[in-house]
């Protein structure tokens, strides 16, 4: 993706619609889309127009017309690769596409490689790594919270953060390197106090962020949720009741879900994974067993549990026992008696039971009646809106970052245990640069790996 030459691709998704976009970018890409435009109005040439401006006229294969298409011209540096780039809007048939890429490739435009215009984009300065990695996470954005996120990160709302950070560090990082060569003076040009302010300074910050990424991290990729509790609870109802729909099998026989379905359900702009498990019980039955042990899984992976048990069968020994298990996992739980509509729902959680888990949400429901359904699903938002309480407007929901700040952390850790030695100024650039470095990687200010570069740019779709 390091070559000059220039590329093309489909910029809309693949199949059949109303338009399709293809994206020309390179040295060459207004020569080459000149090569196949024929102006609608005279003798108009794509190399003689303005910047973006949109041009109507014909796709030209030789004395074919392929279609009738709009050319949109844009002029580096002033474009999204930093490179000329033509935009080719034609009608939307799969054949149409395929005879324009066909001719475009006859000509000299290769086609582009995965993420090859975002790589291209970040390498010629127009956004730096967090944002090129914010533009596949807009993308795959399913939900209002996960959108709001990666639109923030890729306005530059965490790299300015992480630069003013770094550039802070740089100007001490400087003054220590100063002192080296003064070392036969014993000057001291880096205030040592001050440092140690900055140093608190950046471990506040830096820490702030790297915690928001248990927020950040669930709202990326939806947050699990594990619907948990003994054989014939009610949890395949629940999960109906939740989606509205008939997706899991209800039945009296105990036993009856083997294996976990998983559904995906938007709440108050947050995507929840809800994952429908086997019942909790010793069983002879081997299929089962597999279901069990598959449920326990799913509890270790879960960031939310509910725990749901029918009020009529569990006692609160019971409940408070599943409860002690369930909360060594570390996970957000909701305690959910279900089948209240048969009792009194006053009596369905003790008020016992609240008192020796204060940190468990306890509910009472009906989940064949739908009561409760409503209270439950806001309960769990403002579970995981907590999550992102005590965090500031930047999230952290990329595990690169994560481990790049918790490195930083660490090298921190080090620049300060070496102040308190009074370690010389010499070993401590050494911590300083190296806490640099780490910084530098998220946002790509520093050489990054190949190997990493090609892993991050090729997750992306083949148009952008």
């Amino acid at each position: 993706m390091l070559s000059n030459d220039t590329i093309c691709a489909l910029a809309t998704a693949n199949g059949m619609g109303a338009i399709a976009v293809i994206r020309i970018s390179g040295p060459d890409a207004i020569t080459k889309a000149d090569e196949i435009f024929q102006s609608k109005f005279g003798n108009k040439k794509l190399l003689a127009v303005d910047s973006h401006t949109v041009h109507l006229g014909y796709v030209k294969q030789n004395n074919t017309l392929l279609d009738e298409a709009l050319f949109t011209v844009f002029k580096g540096p002033n474009s999204y690769t930093g490179e000329d780039v033509v935009e080719i809007s034609t009608h939307g048939s799969v054949y149409i596409q395929q005879k324009v890429m066909e001719l475009l490739n006859r000509i000299g435009v290769r086609n582009a490689n995965p993420g090859e215009y975002t790589f291209r984009a970040f390498w010629n300065g127009k956004m730096d790594l967090s944002q090129a990695e914010a533009v596949a996470d807009l993308i795959a954005s399913d939900s209002q919270a996960s959108h709001e996120i990666a639109l923030k990160q890729m306005r530059g709302g965490f790299s300015n953060q992480i630069k003013e950070l770094r550039e802070e560090m740089i100007n001490f990082a400087a003054l220590m390197e100063l002192e080296l060569d003064f070392s036969e003076e014993d000057v001291e040009f880096a205030n040592r106090d001050k440092f140690n302010e900055l140093l608190n300074k950046l471990q506040n910050t830096l820490k702030k962020l790297a915690d928001s990424f248990a927020y950040g991290n669930v709202i990326k990729n939806g947050v699990p949720v594990a619907i948990v509790g003994a054989p014939n609870a009610g949890k395949s109802t629940l999960l109906n009741a939740l989606l509205n729909e008939e997706r899991a099998i209800v039945s009296d026989i105990e036993g009856t879900t083997r294996d976990t379905i998983e559904e995906v359900l938007n709440i108050n702009g947050i995507a929840f994974r809800f994952i429908d498990t086997a019942g909790l019980r010793t069983s002879g039955d081997k299929i089962e067993q597999i279901g069990i042990e598959k449920t326990r899984e799913k509890i270790k992976q879960a960031k939310v549990v509910i725990h749901l048990y029918d009020v009529h069968r569990m006692t609160e020994q019971m409940v408070a026992q599943q409860l002690d298990e369930l909360l060594q996992s570390n996970n957000i739980v909701l305690n959910v008696a279900n089948k209240i509509d048969e009792t009194s729902a006053k009596n369905a959680i003790s008020d016992e039971l609240k008192k020796e888990f204060p940190d468990v949400i306890h509910l009472a429901i009906s989940a064949r009646e739908n009561i409760g359904i409503e209270e439950l699903k806001q309960a769990l938002s403002n579970q995981v809106q907590q999550l992102g309480s005590s965090s500031d407007d930047t999230i952290v929901s990329n595990s690169r970052h994560l481990s790049a700040l918790q490195n930083t952390l660490k090298q921190i850790h080090k620049i300060r245990e070496g102040l308190q030695h009074n370690l010389p100024g010499d070993l401590l650039a050494i911590d300083i640069r190296e806490a640099l470095a780490y910084l530098g990687e998220i946002t790509g200010e520093i050489d990054v790996d190949q190997d990493i570069l090609g892993t991050i740019f090729g997750k992306f779709c083949i148009g952008k």
